[in-house]
């Protein structure tokens, strides 16, 4: 994530617990002309605004993906972007002061405030492109009471896990097919080293924990299937289920075991005093064989401070998808991203909207570095680095299912509340048990 605040695609701004939307919209019906409601919902006025967490330099590159077209439609678009996002969106549409697009990292966020009647249903123009540029998996988190609210736009691909090249060559070891070949490869180079391959980091100040959440979501989509991860996130079942004891169960086996991490800082509970973006300097300096994050933390590597190293198949660092229980099963991946709805719906928010639903925007962006996009009609090549191009072919392959970042779709008091926590309670030593009923009894009654 660079940690611009894009949200958790790098770390978890997350604090509605929901998936990242652009929302533009009142009360219309998205045509143009609408009556009232929040936003400028009358005549265009040539100006559209944009409310997001993107901030520092990745909303500078955003601003700049979009300016050609800016003045090609003589469309003034005023981005601004807040780390009090989340806090502040509600209070805005409720005051009558809403932008007249959001960029959300929460899709239960986009579903609540849709749900109060504060965003427009998708226009036209949006509804076709996501038809035709994204998977129903996306399309569907963008879905409220089966009304579309806006349109994916960047992502980020998580589950990699990252190595040296030379290293394995040095030891004589393989990729690994299932998550069994997973365990056995850490114990192979802990007996080759005498050292613990693995190094995470939890730290990520208020959000702290979060980079635990990405592990349990991992094994829960890869043991358990897609249609109980569904169920966890509804609460349909209960954290204290079998399939998240089991999930928890699997990470511990490297995690909690002292013997395989905290390569280059320490025991076990030096994860959490670890921050998730300083693990790039063991993994550049080849104290840590092995990490687990999202696609983001390759800008993290290539960072100076962390030794400015290459990522690619054959450079200095690589990486391989968070293997399946059972080979050949075919390819499931968690990951994040943003939706772009509207609480507007005059002419040139349209047009905006529209344009920014557009493989013609995505690949704008992402040629200008250091993002991706599930949309279909993005050329991997126009990706700045060989994971990204990577991450954008898993995302476009139709065999490939996709499951939102589970804690992103709880509700806020779990998903960024005991979840995160208790994640740092379990690294601490409290038992999964008492860490998984803590959670579950977080849970909102209604």
């Amino acid at each position: 994530m660079g940690l611009s605040q894009r949200s958790r695609r790098f770390a978890p701004l997350a604090l509605l617990g929901v998936a990242g939307i652009v929302l533009a919209g009142c009360s219309g019906e998205g045509d143009g002309g609408g009556d009232g409601g929040p936003g400028d919902a009358g005549e265009a006025d040539g100006v559209v605004t944009i409310y997001g967490t993107i901030i520092d330099s990745e909303a500078e590159l955003m601003e700049e993906s979009w300016k050609d077209w800016e003045e090609e439609n003589d469309i003034d678009i005023q981005y601004e972007g807040s780390q009090e996002f989340e806090a502040q969106i509600a209070v805005r549409a409720a005051g009558g002061n809403a932008p007249d697009l959001a960029i959300t990292p929460q899709p239960g966020l986009v579903s609540d405030l849709a749900k109060q009647g504060y965003l427009q249903p998708a226009p036209d123009g949006v509804a076709d492109n996501v038809k035709k540029y994204w998977s129903e998996d996306w399309a569907n988190y963008a879905t409220t009471d089966d009304v579309l609210y806006g349109a994916p736009l960047m992502a980020n691909l998580k589950g990699w896990v990252w190595y040296s090249p030379e290293q394995f060559t040095e030891w004589g070891v393989d990729v690994p097919e299932t998550w069994d070949d997973l365990l056995a490869l850490t114990k192979t180079i802990q007996e080759k080293t005498g050292k613990a391959p693995w190094c995470a980091g939890f730290g990520s100040d208020a959000a702290t924990g979060w980079p635990g959440t990405d592990w349990i979501e991992d094994l829960m989509l890869r043991q358990s299937g897609p249609e109980n991860y569904d169920k966890w996130i509804s609460h349909d079942i209960p954290f204290t289920d079998k399939t998240v004891v089991d999930a928890f169960d699997s990470v511990g086996e490297i995690l909690l075991n002292p013997d395989y991490v905290n390569a280059g800082y320490g025991d076990v509970k030096t994860i959490n005093a670890t921050p998730f973006g300083d693990v790039a300097r063991v993994m550049g300096s080849g104290e840590c064989a092995l990490t687990h994050q999202a696609s983001f933390f390759d800008g993290f590597l290539q960072d100076p401070k962390n030794g400015n190293v290459t990522v690619g198949p054959d450079a200095d660092i690589w990486a391989f998808m968070t293997p399946p229980v059972e080979a050949g099963k075919g390819l499931s991946v968690t990951g994040g991203g943003e939706i772009v709805a509207a609480f507007s719906n005059d002419a040139d928010t349209i047009k905006v909207q529209e344009y920014l639903s557009s493989p013609e925007w995505a690949n704008s962006r992402v040629k200008l570095g250091g993002v991706i996009s599930a949309n279909n009609g993005l050329d991997p090549a126009s990706a700045s680095s060989p994971i990204l191009q990577e991450s954008i072919k898993i995302l476009q392959d139709p065999e490939t299912t996709f499951r939102f970042d589970a804690s992103d779709l709880m509700p806020s008091v779990v998903g960024a509340g005991s979840f995160w926590k208790g994640m740092i309670d379990w690294v601490n030593g409290t038992s999964t048990s008492d860490v998984l009923s803590t959670i579950d009894s977080s849970w909102p009654s209604d």
